[in-house]
C-alpha cells in the first residue's frame, strides 16, 4: 500500500508486516489505538511525523513476519493460542511469583510496588478469562466460518447471532487491558528499574516489559487481522448462493 500521513495505523499493520516492529520501537498504540492516522498516532507518540513515514517505508519484513501474514484463518488462529496465549498464561505467573517476592523485600520503601501488584493481578484475572471466551466460543466459530466457506457447507446461527457481537465484546476487553498495560509502564517509569534494584526486581521489571510486548504483537494480531477476517468471513458466508455455504436459523 501508498503509505501517507492519512493512512490508518490500523491499515498499515495489517498490509505491512514490518510495521509493527517500527510502532513498537518509537511507542505508537498498534494495537488498541489502530483506528489512528499516521499523522495522529505521530503527534500522540511525539514522533517526527516524517521520521515515522520513512522508518516505515524502509522497513523489510522479516521471514517471521511474512510467515505469519501469509498464515490462513485457522492456521493464524492457531498460531495465536500456540504462541501468544501460552505466552501470556506463563508469563504471568512468571511476574505474579516475582512481584510477590519483590512486594515483600522491597513494598515498604516501594510504595508503588502495592499499586503495581493490584493492576498485575487485574489484569491477569481479565485476560485468563478474557482468553478463555476466545478458545472455548469465539475461535471455534471463526475456524467454522472458514471451513463453511471453503467447503460450501451449511452453517447454524450461534447464539450470538453475528460474529460481530463477540468480537466487539473482545475488541473492548483489548480496551481495557491496553489500559491497564499504559498504567503499569507508567507505574514502572518505563520498566527502567532503581539503580540498587535486585535480581529479582530487574527480572519483574524485564518480564512485565515482555510481557507487554508480547501483548501488543497478540492484541494486533487479534484486531487488525484476524478480527476483520471474521467478519469478511461472515459476509461471505451469508452471501454464498443456495447451493454454497450459508448459515441457517436453528
Amino acid at each position: 500500500m501508498n503509505i501517507t500521513a492519512q493512512s490508518s495505523v490500523r491499515e498499515v499493520v495489517a498490509s505491512h508486516p514490518a510495521a509493527s516492529r517500527v510502532f513498537e520501537t518509537l511507542g505508537v498504540d498498534y494495537c488498541c489505538g489502530g483506528g489512528a492516522t499516521l499523522a495522529e498516532a505521530s503527534r500522540r507518540a511525539a514522533v517526527p511525523l516524517e521520521e515515522l513515514l520513512a522508518r516505515l517505508i524502509e522497513a523489510t519484513p522479516s521471514p517471521d513476519e511474512l510467515a505469519i501474514s501469509a498464515l490462513s484463518t485457522s492456521a493464524l488462529i492457531d498460531h495465536i493460542e500456540r504462541t501468544h496465549h501460552v505466552f501470556t498464561v506463563s508469563e504471568l505467573a512468571r511476574a505474579e511469583r516475582l512481584m510477590n517476592k519483590v512486594l515483600a523485600a522491597h513494598g515498604a520503601a516501594h510504595p508503588h510496588l502495592t499499586e503495581l501488584a493490584q493492576a498485575l493481578e487485574e489484569l491477569s484475572q481479565e485476560l485468563l478469562v478474557h482468553m478463555q471466551k476466545e478458545e472455548r466460543v469465539l475461535f471455534p466459530f471463526v475456524r467454522a466460518l472458514a471451513e463453511a466457506r471453503d467447503h460450501g457447507r451449511s452453517l447454524e446461527r450461534p447464539p450470538f447471532q453475528s460474529v460481530r457481537n463477540p468480537l466487539r465484546v473482545m475488541g473492548e476487553e483489548h480496551d481495557a487491558a491496553g489500559i491497564y498495560l499504559r498504567r503499569l509502564r507508567e507505574l514502572c517509569s518505563d520498566y527502567a528499574p532503581p539503580g540498587h534494584a535486585c535480581g529479582t526486581f530487574r527480572a519483574l521489571y524485564d518480564s512485565l516489559a515482555s510481557l507487554e510486548r508480547d501483548l501488543h504483537q497478540h492484541i494486533h494480531l487479534e484486531n487488525n487481522v484476524l478480527f476483520p477476517r471474521a467478519v469478511e468471513l461472515e459476509v461471505a458466508v451469508l452471501e454464498a448462493s443456495d447451493g454454497g455455504a450459508r448459515i441457517i436459523s436453528r
